[in-house]
């Protein structure tokens, strides 16, 4: 079955497709209050995509999520009252000094109390942050969950290269670790084999030869103090947690961070190894097993889960994330489809409000729909040389590969100027082809300019039409499926065959909950 991946705000997903107790566990790793600038490097290109910052600004949406936090949340939206106190409390101890810090906090809090929600009674909660915010967080998850559902502040250490700086190096995220009920009923499997036992250990309890001895629950006899037979090794440990490929996992993980040329980087800044998360998803799930990942970014979480035979859902608020994550998906797991996406345009009235809400993940996209790719070459957001994505045609007869630029309009004022622009992009790049991909229908003074641009005669060999140099093709028609390049695009992902969500199961608790489907 495949997998739920969703684009839009994890805040609405989350309170419109997922019923309450629905979810065994959740993983997320949020964008941390760093106020660092990153950029996505694409592997294929190794160049430098689109800088994002990693910060949170006090505006209408922060504070929407503390009304809703502080006594005006909508109806059937339960905020507990201790947590209420907490972010006013918050408030005025972080003052207007570190308004963004609290935009950071209330932003996290009002979708923790949809996870809390949505967590089955034996799920788990692995919130992934840095010691920036940790401490704010815990108190956050203390006052929803309550602070008997704690378990762990597991410690992810890692190496990377040193900074100079007047203070020890900083070399460790933060898992916070919950439940959702504090009854230990919540699944756990304790993994071993991370951890190898000590040579101390092994020289005082047994070595590999004597294994047996040290599992079946006593330890190597002491010839210093004349024992003949040692006492029982639950003196020291519990029998149970005895393993021949070492103790039990610590609190304290030292899992490396990917390589450079490591085979997992996709160029998302942020991305954190498979091997942290197998931890996770093995530890306190099971085969068939609901995970969530309300963060998903490029889909460490989600590609874990797959492999480990979960079910998954899948959330980011980022087009281009939602894209990076099913490019993995299809190379990670080649010839079957293991994604099935929603809420991205799926219509002109959809693709006109992303055009109008967010530009850069229209151009995307409208980029990805198209059969196209981000540019190669470094590229900042307002400058990006004419070129919003690129795509490599063969010839129908000669297989000749021709490049084609790509430039995207989402606005109403359309000019003959931008059909232009193009022509000299196209002769700068000394690129085959262009085409002009337009949110709204082009004038006839548009298109009359692409055809003065010129012929290619490669591209009307095929079928005799006359193939222009530059080509408009309104969103309409990518949507209808009415437009035909001059060439074939191997690189073009095929839609699949879309539905509605299925309806997932819903508690006795949805009811005046507000759920929508």
């Amino acid at each position: 079955m495949p997998g739920d991946l969703y684009y839009g705000d994890n805040l609405d997903v989350m309170r419109s497709k997922i019923a309450s107790e629905s979810v065994d566990l959740i993983y997320l790793d949020p964008p941390f209050n760093s106020d660092k600038t990153y950029h996505l490097i694409l592997k294929e290109s190794k160049s430098q995509e689109r800088a994002f910052f990693d910060t949170w600004n006090w505006d209408d949406t922060a504070e929407r999520a503390y009304a809703e936090l502080t006594g005006h949340a909508p109806p059937g939206i339960r905020v507990p009252g201790r947590l209420s106190d907490l972010v006013r409390t918050l408030k005025d101890f972080l003052g207007s000094e570190q308004r963004d810090t609290m935009a950071y906090l209330a932003m996290m809090a009002i979708r923790l109390v949809e996870m809390h929600r949505v967590l089955r009674r034996t799920g788990s909660l692995y919130l992934h942050c840095d010691p920036t915010a940790s401490h704010y967080l815990k108190l956050i998850l203390d006052s929803i969950f309550g602070h008997d559902c704690f378990r762990n502040e597991i410690i992810w250490r890692y190496r990377r290269w040193p900074t100079k700086a007047r203070r020890f190096q900083r070399m460790h995220d933060v898992l916070l670790f919950y439940t959702a009920g504090k009854d230990n009923e919540h699944v756990f499997e304790t993994l071993y084999g991370y951890e190898k036992l000590a040579d101390s250990t092994l020289k005082t309890f047994g070595t590999k030869k004597q294994k047996a001895d040290f599992s079946s629950g006593h330890r190597k006899p002491s010839v210093e103090s004349g024992e003949t037979k040692g006492p029982p090794l639950s003196d020291f440990w519990e029998v149970e947690d005895v393993h021949a490929n070492g103790a039990p996992l610590s609190d304290a993980w030292e899992v490396g961070v990917i390589a450079p040329i490591g085979k997992e980087r996709t160029g998302y800044p942020t991305q954190k190894p498979e091997k942290l998360l197998e931890r996770v998803v093995r530890a306190s799930s099971r085969p068939g097993d609901v995970v969530l990942d309300p963060f998903c970014g490029c889909g460490t979480a989600i590609v874990v889960a797959e492999k480990e035979s979960r079910v998954w859902i899948g959330i980011d608020v980022a087009i281009r994330a939602i894209d990076v994550v099913k490019d993995r998906l299809d190379k990670t797991f080649p010839g079957k489809r293991v994604w099935t996406e929603y809420g991205e345009p799926s219509d002109v009235g959809t693709a006109l409000h992303l055009a109008e809400t967010n530009a850069y993940d229209f151009q995307w996209w409208a980029v990805h729909k198209l059969g196209g790719r981000p540019p190669k070459g470094e590229r900042k957001k307002g400058s990006d040389g004419g070129i919003d994505g690129e795509m490599t045609l063969r010839d129908f007869d000669s297989e000749k590969r021709r490049r084609v630029i790509i430039s995207v309009k989402g606005q109403r004022n359309l000019t003959p100027d931008f059909v232009k622009a193009l022509e000299t992009t196209v002769d700068r790049e000394k690129a085959d082809y262009g085409v002009l991909v337009t949110m709204h229908e082009p004038s006839p003074s548009m298109r009359n300019v692409a055809r003065d641009c010129g012929l290619v005669p490669w591209a009307s060999a095929h079928d005799g039409k006359m193939g222009h140099r530059i080509r408009i093709i309104a969103v309409a028609e990518i949507l209808a499926g009415t437009f035909q390049l001059p060439g074939r695009n191997e690189a073009c992902r095929p839609d699949p065959e879309r539905g509605p969500p299925d309806r997932r199961r819903v508690s006795s608790e949805d009811v005046g909950h507000s759920v929508r489907w």
